[in-house]
């Protein structure tokens, strides 16, 4: 399968099995585009009535490098991946990270968070235990077979309502890596209303990130993130000059993560802000949201938000290598390998090599799924119960879901995300259209970036950028 785009000036072919990717001229873009449909001598007199002033002997060195790129494998390439994920979906659950919901609570009545201020689909109030979330680390390191690198995400509500608790797990997970041949990184996901100096030392001492929710604009954010209470206060004046003091300490890795709706829809202005404010590190990603929500993404909000992309990449090639360069996040791809390719296939690993632990203990697939009974998969004290839900997400895949197995991007998204297909299909073997096409939108963006990156003079025929 080969997908052609233009972004930006630049004539993009990506052949899809092998990743590769190919720079061309106008006159190879179009040879590319019918090269299976037309015999040699048809192709030359339709692309000499696209391009009149093409010789024979150009045409024949393009035609050339198409032959030979073909025979490389590195164009209308062929998969041969489908059979082999068979094995793969059969594999034994072995968990690698676990998202520890430390705090069923809030500060902020964010409107669309998907965990209702923390209460998680009418769970009462709740802060996790340290027993409870001793058990967990049990658990982790017990299913966790030879895996020695594992992952372990302080989550909410907002965690730091029980920085105590967290503060004491680190020291307990710390205590058992050598005995185990583990060793934990340790991240938080935090509003930041109590972000002070303390939780800084901590974090630069004990956790390997730090995401800091914040949507942009100040208008934007306190529209969307306010307090809790009567007054429904912004809570950008509040969280700002915190996250801009920590991330000046921060010896670590951190990023910004804001959410964009249909109320923000110029949302590269709010990554520009983001910028300007002093983050380099940022992710700004659309809402998921019932499409009965006013704040919900549209399908006719779509060639807004495609210009916006767009526009986006177009401003970061601008930047690219300059002091103000930054890193957005939906646009970091990985050409040179990345995951191995049954990983890229099947995606984060919910529901197998990553579980949500709620604050009692009961397990669940990731953290978008807590608190829906239909996926506890067990707890942390009795282990996985529901082997027959296991299974299911281990067969999930880009094979399983008909609209993946013709689409381009499918080695770029794995799938996409099966809560947010499930809550929008009611099958997590489903998908979340809208949230599909902006997946290839910014995959297109992505790719254009690696190629400004790399573009030297333009050349004549076909350049590969592997």
């Amino acid at each position: 399968m080969v997908h052609q785009f233009k972004n930006n000036g630049y004539n993009i072919v990506l052949d899809v099995e092998s990743g590769a990717i190919h720079e061309v001229d106008d006159i190879a873009y179009e040879m590319i585009a019918s090269y299976k449909n037309f015999p040699k001598k048809e192709l030359f007199q339709k692309i000499s009535e696209l391009f009149p002033d093409l010789s024979e002997g150009e045409f024949e060195e393009i035609y050339g490098e198409i032959v030979q790129l073909e025979k490389e494998g590195s164009l209308f390439t062929e998969g041969d991946y489908e059979e082999r994920m068979i094995d793969f979906s059969s594999r034994p659950v072995v968990v690698k990270a676990l998202c520890l919901h430390v705090a069923h609570d809030c500060n902020l009545s964010c409107r669309y968070c998907f965990a209702e201020e923390g209460k998680y689909h009418g769970q009462v109030r709740e802060l996790m235990d340290f027993e409870t979330g001793k058990q967990a680390l049990d658990f982790l390191v017990a299913h966790s077979g030879s895996r020695r690198h594992l992952e372990v995400d302080f989550f909410g509500g907002e965690p730091l309502l029980n920085f105590e608790v967290v503060k004491r797990l680190v020291a307990y997970g710390r205590s058992i890596e050598k005995e185990n041949d583990k060793e934990f990184r340790f991240t938080l996901t935090t509003n930041g209303v109590l972000l002070n100096e303390d939780v800084l030392e901590f974090a630069n001492r004990e956790l390997s990130n730090v995401v800091l929710s914040l949507d942009g604009r100040q208008g934007v954010n306190d529209a969307m993130r306010p307090f809790r209470g009567k007054d429904k206060r912004g809570s950008y004046d509040t969280i700002v000059p915190k996250f801009q003091q920590f991330v000046k300490g921060r010896k670590g890795t951190y990023y910004v993560r804001g959410t964009y709706t249909r109320e923000n829809l110029d949302f590269s202005k709010d990554v520009l802000h983001l910028f300007d404010l002093g983050f380099d590190q940022i992710s700004v990603e659309p809402v998921v949201a019932p499409q009965s929500e006013v704040y919900a993404i549209q399908e006719e909000d779509l060639l807004v938000l495609y210009d916006e992309y767009d526009a986006l990449a177009a401003e970061m090639a601008r930047r690219a290598g300059t002091k103000d360069d930054f890193t957005f996040f939906h646009f970091m791809i990985d050409l040179e390998g990345g995951p191995c390719v049954y990983k890229r296939l099947s995606g984060c690993g919910s529901g197998t090599e990553y579980l949500a632990a709620a604050p009692g203990g009961d397990l669940y697939p990731c953290h978008q799924f807590v608190g829906q009974e239909g996926f506890r998969l067990g707890s942390v004290y009795s282990g996985i119960e529901k082997t027959d839900l296991v299974d299911k997400f281990k067969s999930c895949n880009v094979y399983a879901k008909k609209e993946c197995r013709d689409c381009f991007a499918r080695f770029y998204c794995s799938g996409g995300c099966a809560a947010n297909a499930f809550h929008a299909s009611g099958d997590i073997n489903g998908v979340y259209e809208i949230g599909c096409k902006l997946q290839r939108k910014r995959v297109e963006c992505a790719i254009m970036l690696q190629v400004a990156k790399s573009h030297e003079n333009e050349s004549s025929g076909v350049d590969s950028e592997d």
